[in-house]
């Protein structure tokens, strides 16, 4: 659909321009965002992707605006799997509800500039090499095969590799230092640049973000071979991401039946791209029915059937330790200021 750099250059725009809006504005100081807050924020990044979906419907035609739409829908039902993971990080390191949006703030950064390398990698090797698309169409099979059949989603943050090389490479505070991502510690008698937990969260939901773009970019080519709309329908998914976790993060739990809706809509979107292999191509607008329809029977079903209650075996303990938090598996505080000794750097 674009063939100048100008969208893409004008589109980079708007999206810079909304997120220093958004971290020096309306988020200069950390603070609790609120369900209220959260909910404007969704609310203002659907109406400004649905508003895109319309400049693409005037200015290319029907055929692009729903390719838009479809991704658009898809990234962010499989970004729901994100929000799983953010719970359970931020749970996991205790992390100060008020430093929580600037986590997410950076790692969304973060995820735009590793998702546009992907995505340019994709559409590369989909050019170049046309059988990439039953690999991949393969591979969204298998994990939407595997997403319906695993347990539930196990988080283990002490055994990611990036962690253990952050380690290596900067010592780890094992306290936090108001909403820095470094200080400054004592480490064998010299004052040392270290690394908070913060940082430490943010770089685990940095490499979160990139497993799971391995399975939404290429569920978003099956919709469209276009850089353009794939990148687009990724960032505006990816920006509502962060409002959506303030949002859903205390109710996403009850949406049992939610993996399997998600699961389905991998092994669809997987098998679309495997029936291309046969010269067969499913409508874009029924692919956007399908998908949807899938989304809102396992909404429907989680909230008509609620999971029961759990009962206890007779004996048991029913008092269950929080996990450790700290890196250095310690607990760290709630929040808590630069100890004596260490001067704080903002990054």
């Amino acid at each position: 659909m674009v063939h100048s750099v100008w969208p893409w250059a004008l589109f980079a725009a708007v999206v810079l321009v909304l997120l220093a809006v958004d971290l020096g504005v309306f988020n200069r100081r950390a603070h609790v965002v609120t369900m209220r807050e959260a909910g404007r924020w969704s609310a203002l990044m659907v109406v400004l992707a649905l508003c895109f979906c319309f400049g693409i419907h005037r200015f290319a035609g029907r055929g692009p605006a729903l390719e838009f739409l479809t991704g658009y829908v898809i990234e962010l039902a499989l970004s729901v799997d994100n929000i799983f993971v953010f719970v359970l990080l931020f749970t996991y390191f205790k992390v100060p509800p008020k430093h929580q949006h600037r986590v997410l703030f950076w790692g969304v950064l973060g995820a735009l500039i590793m998702r546009g390398l992907m995505i340019a990698a994709g559409a590369f090797l989909i050019a170049r090499f046309h059988w990439v698309i039953y690999v991949f169409g393969a591979f969204l099979v298998v994990t939407g095969v595997r997403m319906a059949t695993s347990d539930e989603m196990q988080v283990e943050p002490e055994a990611n590799p990036v962690l253990k090389l952050v380690r290596r490479v900067l010592p780890v505070s094992p306290q936090y230092d108001g909403q820095h991502f470094f200080t400054r510690m004592d480490v064998a008698g010299r004052l040392r640049r270290a690394a908070t937990p913060l940082f430490v969260v943010l770089i685990l939901v940095e490499t979160t973000d990139l497993i799971f773009a391995v399975d939404s970019i290429p569920a978003v080519f099956a919709v469209t071979r276009d850089p353009f709309i794939v990148y687009t329908s990724n960032v505006f998914a990816i920006l509502g991401l962060r409002s959506m976790y303030f949002l859903l993060a205390g109710v996403v739990s009850k949406f049992r039946f939610l993996k399997l809706g998600l699961s389905a809509v991998l092994v669809f979107i997987g098998g679309k791209m495997l029936a291309t292999f046969f010269h067969y191509e499913i409508p874009v607008g029924i692919s956007l029915g399908v998908v949807g329809a899938l989304l809102a029977a396992s909404v429907a079903a989680s909230l008509l059937i609620p999971r029961k209650p759990a009962v206890p075996p007779a004996g048991a303990a029913t008092d269950a330790s929080p996990p450790t938090g700290a890196p250095d598996g310690t607990a760290p505080p709630a929040d808590s200021e630069a100890p004596a000794g260490r001067s704080p750097t903002d990054a």
